[in-house]
């Protein structure tokens, strides 16, 4: 007994002489870390008390390093500096980009080009040489993780190149914020378009569900979908961290806010900002009854990218055309209007061709690829229908354009379409929802089967109801949530 005793002894003194140096070690590199932060911060708070001294105003700088381009993000990038120059003349602003291709002159006129939008006051632009680390095509696996840490060394990038009073990402690279708040020592805020990870990203490899973002060759494995799912786990809790740094929070619609929510856990600085939909340009369109129409045309607007899912839209067709006599088939059409943004783009609307002549539906289905805004305006007022497949899209400026341009509305039941947009105002119908090929082919049936007068008090609800996502709404509400930063800086 008296050895195994003093055999435990010995154990136990073993393993405290490892621990101690072990436990010092981590003390030391804590404090160094320590110091280190702080070093950093004081050297960020000199510079921008440096350029204060000079400056004398408040510098409020957006993280969007891809802001010569032309989707609804760059749209809200510059409503929100229109809105800001507007009330806060007194500030300076900048912008954080990686297109290093162009000028800032020739940015601010591809805005005005793009969008109508004229700033009333200059804006700098602070130009990043590695936005490259921030492509998903940079990283075959773990793309996620890659673009996040890839986002944190574009944005030590910016905060050395310009430290800020104010930061706002407007971009999604929620792994940007605490450098600028702990180490910038910034007032910061966010607007989110879509949460690099959700709640229904984590189910889908939970139920291995095969989707354009889960290969069935991952579902079909337990092993890899269990490693994808700790993997996707530890990472929302990542985001979650990074994502509560923010002081204010803006998301873009309802769906996007509860997953926001669930995972930032932000509730008190979190509000709705619906982004600023060019409503007035397709409003108008005259809003006539169709009666005289000898044919109904339905429209898909939405770049050719796999989670628009244009081939649920062509199934569902076929079935619609199914349902129909050969007289009512020889009536309608499928129009599909959409954006090509790469050789993978071609290739994919390449493959929707062909599944179009494997259905018979080639001669039913017409492709309009990159066409001028005033053909799609010409194509929206002549649909009867306009067409919306995107599972869980977080907000929908399609289906609000579709919606002001006088179609019959017809959008996946998830998302921003079915919480936001494609809801019942002032006690009237304002489109229709669908989740399937069969439901979609028997919305289509009931709404080219409706009369002319029930489908004219549909469309004029609609367009009553998109004044909520206007330029003029936007403006208010990203003017009222930002508040609580700019009042922070100017007392």
């Amino acid at each position: 007994m008296a050895e195994h005793g003093l055999c435990l002894c010995e154990l136990i003194r073993l393993l405290w002489s490892l621990l101690i140096p072990s436990l010092f070690a981590c003390v030391v590199l804590t404090a160094l870390l320590f110091f280190l932060i702080m070093g950093i911060r004081l050297w960020m708070q000199k510079k921008r008390k440096d350029r204060q001294e000079s400056e004398k105003s408040p510098v409020v700088a957006f993280f969007h390093p891809y802001c010569n381009a032309g989707g609804g993000g760059e749209r809200v990038l510059w409503c929100a500096l229109r809105a800001l120059q507007k009330r806060y003349k007194h500030a300076t602003y900048v912008v954080y980009t990686g297109d290093t291709g162009v000028t800032g002159e020739q940015i601010v006129e591809g805005a005005y080009r793009k969008f109508n939008i004229k700033l009333p006051g200059p804006v700098k632009f602070v130009f990043l040489e590695t936005r490259q680390l921030v492509e998903a095509s940079a990283y075959p696996y773990f793309t996620l993780l890659g673009q996040s840490l890839g986002s944190i060394v574009l944005g030590w990038e910016a905060l050395i190149k310009c430290v800020p009073d104010i930061y706002i990402d407007s971009m999604g690279y929620a792994f940007t914020l605490p450098l600028f708040k702990y180490l910038g020592a910034c007032q910061v805020g966010s607007y989110v378009h879509y949460p690099t990870i959700s709640i229904d990203m984590l189910s889908v490899v939970r139920d291995r569900n095969p989707r354009f973002n889960n290969s069935a060759f991952i579902s079909q494995n337990p092993i890899l979908s269990n490693c994808k799912l700790l993997y996707y786990f530890m990472f929302a809790f990542l985001y979650g961290l990074v994502g509560s740094c923010s002081d204010v929070i803006m998301v873009n619609s309802t769906w996007t806010q509860n997953h926001i929510l669930a995972l930032w856990r932000c509730g008190a600085c979190t509000s709705i900002v619906y982004p600023p939909c060019d409503v007035q340009t397709f409003l108008d369109i005259q809003l006539e009854e169709d009666e005289k129409k000898n044919h109904h045309s339905i429209v898909s607007i939405g770049q050719f990218r796999p989670e628009k899912d244009h081939a649920l839209q062509i199934r569902a067709f076929r079935k619609l055309l199914d349902k129909k006599t050969a007289e009512e088939q020889a009536a309608l059409k499928l129009i599909l209007i959409g954006g090509c943004r790469n050789h993978e783009d071609e290739e994919r609307v390449t493959r929707l061709r062909d599944l179009c002549e494997k259905l018979g539906v080639g001669d039913k289905v017409e492709f309009k690829i990159n066409i001028p805004f005033e053909e799609l305006k010409r194509h929206l007022a002549e649909a009867t229908i306009g067409l919306h497949t995107m599972w869980n899209e977080h907000f929908g400026i399609g289906v609000v354009e579709c919606m002001a341009a006088g179609t019959v509305i017809l959008a996946h039941n998830s998302g921003g379409p079915k919480l936001d947009i494609v809801v019942p105002y002032d006690g009237g119908v304002t489109g229709f929802l669908a989740d399937d090929e069969d439901s979609y082919a028997k919305a289509m049936d009931n709404i080219l089967s409706s009369s002319p007068e029930k489908r004219l008090d549909i469309r004029r609800n609609a367009r009553h109801s998109v004044g909520r996502f206007s330029d003029q709404e936007f403006e208010r509400s990203f003017l009222a949530a930002v508040e609580p930063l700019m009042l922070t800086e100017n007392t």
